[in-house]
């Protein structure tokens, strides 16, 4: 079978962009030089499962999904149905807590990374940063499985440990950062979201502000004397999320972030006891 007659069939079953990223990745080429491949012959077994991926989607599978895999801060990272896809604004997360990091600490950090899911964001700041130590954390053994995937294929030294949060921790660190479930139960949210994406990784309560309740709460002990506290948000959340950190680190200086959308989506709270 021709890359023509394979494009022809993708593009009448899904969006035409898609089909393309998926053709091109199957037979290694580049998606914007597939014009140039419409002659050559595809095997049989890649035919099949091209249009294997194609129905896939066609049926309200994720793109990121069928793929099995998300390019995220210039590295790729395996992802299922197993943990969330991750999304462009975490990585404005991790571009911003690098910068933080950078600007507040001159040692190695230890960092932990709550919820970690495929394990995006603690990966890549080991990446980006000097780090003593990177602790990945998720109570979803399953999560987990898909997490140490990445640790491999990255030759991360970070340790894996499942856990409700700070549950089974027991060590201080210099960077707390979670992007945890913030969605509120009742909330609509897209239905190729709802009906693919791992619900443990989406909902926290009738006001989506379970999580952030539950790390504030028993993070105390967690904390070194110099620390950057790094949370993704929902864009209707700042105000109450910067209350409960009032509440319960008054010393904290909380900083809001938005998104390139010009949406309030990560807070960062630097204490500082150091000096004390």
């Amino acid at each position: 079978m021709r890359v023509e007659d394979l494009l022809i069939f993708g593009k009448s079953h899904c969006h035409s962009d898609h089909a393309k990223i998926l053709l091109a990745e199957l037979i290694g080429k580049n998606p914007l030089e597939l014009l140039n491949y419409l002659e050559e012959s595809v095997s049989e077994e890649q035919a099949e499962l091209y249009k294997k991926e194609v129905i896939a989607l066609e049926q309200g599978k994720p793109l990121q999904y069928v793929m099995g895999f998300v390019n995220f801060y210039g590295n790729q990272f395996e992802i299922d149905e197993r943990v969330l896809i991750p999304r462009f604004e975490t990585e404005e997360l991790v571009e911003n807590t690098i910068h933080y990091i950078q600007e507040l600490f001159t040692n190695p950090v230890d960092i932990i990374d709550l919820g970690c899911g495929s394990g995006v964001i603690g990966l890549t700041l080991e990446k980006k940063v000097s780090t003593n130590s990177v602790d990945l954390i998720d109570i979803s053994k399953e999560a987990l499985e898909v997490t140490h995937k990445n640790c491999e294929k990255l030759n991360s030294k970070a340790n894996i440990i499942q856990s409700d949060f700070f549950q089974n921790v027991d060590k201080k660190y210099d960077v707390i950062i979670s992007n945890p479930p913030y969605i509120m139960e009742e909330e609509e949210i897209e239905e190729i979201v709802k009906e693919n994406e791992p619900s443990l990784a989406l909902y926290a309560g009738k006001d989506g502000l379970d999580c952030y309740k539950e790390i504030l709460n028993t993070i105390s002990p967690h904390m070194k004397d110099k620390c950057l506290i790094a949370f993704e948000i929902g864009c209707t959340q700042k105000d109450a999320i910067t209350s409960l950190i009032q509440e319960i680190i008054p010393e904290g200086k909380v900083e809001c972030k938005k998104d390139l959308s010009g949406k309030d989506r990560m807070l960062f709270i630097i204490v500082d006891n150091s000096q004390k």
